[in-house]
């Protein structure tokens, strides 16, 4: 087994192939070593790594190997991390100067159950200034280019692990989404992710925590990768959970009308309507405006407002005597601060945007009577979105689009703020590419619960059309023509 084909195959496949002795674990792991260092200088995905410490966790699992010992479902796999979350004797910094030398001294609580399952962590991947945006740039590491185009965005927050996955950096990977931080660079790099759902995987160890209990139910930590089948396993062991087999038959499949009336290009509308013609074959389908749909956004945005981001702020200007405002404009005039403008422009944002005492109410009594009618509506139904309305757009458009003063986020951001704010799981798969050649998925959501329905369905649809595409010069050229 060479090692182009170790950086193409999955986790699960790597695991199987460990196990059987037919590749070694320090085998496996000293050829994505090789190849990390070959393409991250183009992309700027991986910005720590742990290289050494790598090989030498692969030579112990090979010796109990050896010994006839499986540590877990993991063994040997190596896997990246996004920089938001702890490793032990790594930094976390979310992208700040000031944080660059503050060691973590212990694991996330995720991070922890993935040693556990035997993988090895590679290293830590780009994220945007404290995740608070969705395009990976920030003072202290820089930007994140697209492996397919890197004069467009690779997304955010999770943008790192889309871009390193997208060129087979790690055989999987682990992000966290409150709004669509998994699903806008799965979407845009063309790899599988899946954002749990509400309070089903522990938040502990990543930075920036939540305190409200609104922004809790959005945050969730989930996998990333290469196949519908890594993102079940990775679930499984993240979750702790054994999932209920739900068979599809049982569920009605509900696709947004690609008609709706917010921005969709016109490749993404056919692409849903081919997705939503392969199904109709085999189930009961139907388009359909799910209820909160048209709120989700404005909702969403209310929610990450709250408190005008007062943590987020605080620890953004720790040792900085400026405020947010003088920030802003002197990085406009000399690009010199410590802060990226893109958080110091989110943070004011939060602040313009913030909701009353009266409408936060009125937003968790939304909540609480959203929180019933789903429950059951959605009980037996599967739902398919898009996840932007374009694939990947040049760097800083997506901010633009999302963060602008005049509210176009009310727009843009429906598709991924309703499995943020409903608390849903929701699985991201390629499904094709836009007229640039750049990758486009769908997603699928439904309750807590139904995550074996999700799957199932996922799978499907990741056979009949696109799925994960390793990205290579070769495979970039092919797609074109």
């Amino acid at each position: 087994m060479n090692d182009s084909q170790l950086v193409a195959m999955d986790a699960t496949s790597i695991a199987s192939a460990i196990q059987n002795k037919q590749v070694t674990c320090k085998a496996a792991v000293s050829a994505y070593i090789a190849h990390i260092l070959n393409v991250n200088p183009n992309i700027n995905a991986m910005v720590e790594d742990r290289f050494d410490a790598a090989i030498y966790e692969a030579n112990e699992l090979d010796q109990m190997l050896a010994r006839g010992e499986v540590k877990g479902p993991l063994h040997g796999v190596p896997i990246s991390v996004k920089e938001s979350l702890h490793v032990a004797e790594m930094k976390t910094t979310g992208g700040l100067e000031h944080r660059q030398d503050l060691i973590s001294r212990v694991d996330a609580e995720v991070v922890g159950r993935l040693k556990k399952a035997g993988a090895i962590i590679l290293g830590k991947t780009n994220t945007p200034a404290l995740c608070f945006c969705q395009e990976t740039e920030n003072k202290l590491y820089g930007r994140t280019n697209n492996p397919w185009d890197t004069n467009r965005t690779a997304g955010g927050s999770s943008g790192g692990e889309g871009a390193l996955l997208a060129v087979g950096g790690a055989a999987a990977g682990i992000g966290s989404d409150i709004g669509g931080s998994i699903r806008f660079p799965a979407h845009f790099n063309g790899i599988v992710g899946f954002k749990p759902g509400m309070f089903t995987i522990s938040n502990d160890g990543h930075f920036p925590a939540v305190i409200h209990a609104l922004q809790a139910r959005m945050l969730t930590i989930g996998p990333m990768g290469k196949s519908v089948q890594d993102m079940r396993l990775f679930y499984q062991i993240l979750s702790g959970i054994s999932l209920d087999p739900k068979p599809l038959n049982r569920f009605r499949i509900e696709v947004l009308p690609s008609t709706i009336d917010y921005p969709l290009s016109e490749k993404t509308k056919l692409i849903l309507n081919q997705v939503e013609l392969f199904l109709e074959k085999t189930f009961s389908t139907k388009q359909s405006i799910p209820p909160y749909f048209r709120d989700s956004a404005l909702i969403w945005q209310e929610i990450m407002s709250m408190e005008g981001s007062k943590l987020i702020e605080q620890e953004a200007y720790n040792n900085d005597r400026s405020s947010v405002y003088t920030s802003f404009f002197k990085e406009k005039l000399t690009q010199r601060t410590k802060v990226h403008p893109y958080l110091s422009w989110a943070i004011m944002g939060a602040k313009m945007f913030r909701p009353s005492r009266k409408r936060i109410r009125e937003v968790e009594s939304i909540i609480e009577q959203g929180d019933e009618l789903l429950k059951t509506y959605l009980k037996n139904r599967l739902l398919i979105f898009p996840v932007y309305h374009s694939g990947a757009l040049r760097h800083g458009q997506v901010f633009k689009e999302i963060f602008s003063i005049r509210k176009t986020f009310l727009q843009y951001m429906p598709y991924a703020a309703y499995a943020n704010v409903w608390g849903l799981p929701a699985l991201t798969i390629p499904v094709g590419t836009d007229e640039n050649n750049m990758p486009i998925s769908i997603q699928i959501m439904s309750s807590t619960g139904n995550e074996d329905a999700i799957f199932r369905l996922g799978r499907l649809i990741e056979k009949k059309f696109r799925g994960y595409v390793l990205y290579t010069t070769e495979t970039a050229q092919q797609s074109f023509m």
